[in-house]
């Protein structure tokens, strides 16, 4: 499919906030985590199918679709008046000068109905639907922060793609600044007071204040957490509800009796990287570390409010030794992502010791980049309302990233009915070869199901 359909830009535009950045505002300073934090950007795609919103209004779907397009122009420039930073410019490592440059707002289509597009979804062919590469480093060096891409289908359905870099915001933080948008989206002159209120405002202060940046890292050749590229290709595996519960049975021990849906999951896809490793290494068991992100705001002493924004990630490892035993099961995996998880929550509930956090994200990025490890990077977007985000036409039928070229990452997140996962697995090419022909896998995970 990739081959066969052609999206086409129609327009490009630079979204300016509706209001001028207050002169006070004009400057956020980053967080260490900030400044450490890797330089890409966060893909998402959200798919919309057509649908009127009256039974009266005959006009063709295309014209329909173009005039929604237009008030996710409008209501991205009254979102940007809130996320203001979205709209400035990184200088130096240290701080984002807040100068209403704006976001970049693409507009799109391509000559196809978005049933055939998500009857078997083709991973490369996604790409067309993101505004900016992933892989692009230009936000770190004065580039736009966000980009967004409105794709019509000539049903009417539209793709809206984001792209927002990680310099500034984490995964949590995105969460907040798309349902804000989405309840911009949805206002009317009857209800715009009520939906106010609801709308979380973010505080970019916070961070700065309990992580003072270090000035040995401003510049853009700071260090920071760098994922590693190589011939890498992405799969997507779905795990339905039924399927779930039978790993969790599976993984369940005297350890860890009641397993989550994430770590029964985590628990395989982890086993089955390391078997495809081990087999290209000649049979030999190499060390291997599952390294999952997480959530520092309620985690740190005192918990930070929801509303916290910037890169407040930390993360749990579980480890594998090279002289372990190469017999090790799904159990034992599980009880690892246990006990990691328990350590990291133990120093996380601390009080903040930013040289702690300063040698935990240290030793991170060392992690990543040994060769002599096979290191895997593992977020989860599970239990994301990303299902709930009505943008003026109806919730999304499919979020998706796309295939990417940073080796060993793994992305969650739950199926449109919230009780399966999705996984985006990016592996070296020599290893999902072995991976895609895995009988255990296979016997819980379809891949590439259709989206329809």
């Amino acid at each position: 499919m990739a081959e066969e359909i052609k999206v086409e830009i129609t327009r490009r535009e630079t979204i300016k906030p509706s209001s001028p950045t207050p002169q006070h505002l004009r400057s956020v300073e980053f967080s260490l985590m900030d400044q450490l934090a890797p330089d890409f950007y966060g893909p998402t795609i959200l798919f919309y199918r057509f649908s009127t919103c009256t039974d009266s209004d005959q006009r063709p779907p295309f014209e329909i679709a173009s005039e929604r397009v237009q008030r996710l122009r409008k209501t991205l420039s009254k979102t940007l008046a809130l996320f203001y930073p979205l709209a400035g410019r990184v200088r130096n490592n240290l701080f984002v000068e807040c100068n209403d440059d704006g976001g970049e707002f693409v507009e799109a289509r391509v000559p196809c109905s978005i049933t055939e597009l998500l009857q078997k979804p083709d991973l490369e062919m996604l790409k067309k639907f993101l505004p900016v590469e992933t892989e692009s480093t230009k936000s770190a060096t004065g580039g736009c922060l966000l980009f967004v891409q409105a794709t019509i289908f000539d049903c009417g359905g539209i793709a809206v793609g984001l792209s927002i870099s990680h310099k500034i915001f984490d995964g949590y933080t995105f969460g907040v600044f798309i349902n804000s948008w989405a309840k911009t989206a949805l206002e009317t002159s009857d209800h715009a007071r009520d939906q106010d209120e609801h709308v979380i405002r973010p505080d970019f202060a916070t961070a700065s204040r309990l992580f003072p940046p270090l000035l040995e890292l401003s510049g853009s050749e700071a260090p920071a957490v760098e994922f590693i590229k190589d011939k890498c290709v992405t799969r997507r595996y779905v795990f339905d509800a039924k399927k779930i519960e039978a790993l969790q049975s599976k993984a369940a021990s005297e350890s860890v009796k009641n397993p989550t849906r994430v770590e029964a999951v985590s628990g395989l896809i982890w086993k089955c990287a390391m078997e495809a490793s081990r087999s290209n290494s000649g049979g030999f068991l190499r060390q291997s570390v599952w390294c999952q992100n997480m959530n520092m705001r309620p985690r740190i002493v005192p918990p930070l409010a929801e509303n916290v924004a910037g890169n407040l990630v930390g993360y749990f490892a579980a480890k594998i030794g090279e002289y372990e035993s190469d017999n090790t099961d799904m159990k034992e995996l599980v009880n690892k992502f246990r006990k990691g998880i328990k350590e990291a929550v133990e120093n996380y509930g601390k009080r903040v010791d930013i040289e702690e956090v300063k040698r935990t994200l240290d030793e991170y990025g060392k992690l990543i980049k040994n060769a002599e490890i096979d290191n895997y990077n593992c977020t989860s977007w599970c239990k994301f309302p990303f299902y709930e985000l009505d943008l003026g036409f109806g919730k999304p039928i499919w979020v998706s990233i796309a295939s990417v070229a940073y080796k060993n990452c793994v992305l969650l997140m739950d199926t449109r009915e919230g009780d399966g996962i999705e996984v985006w697995l990016v592996l070296r090419e020599v290893d999902m070869v072995l991976v895609e022909g895995n009988k255990e896998l296979l016997a819980f995970a379809s891949l590439n199901p259709s989206v329809i």
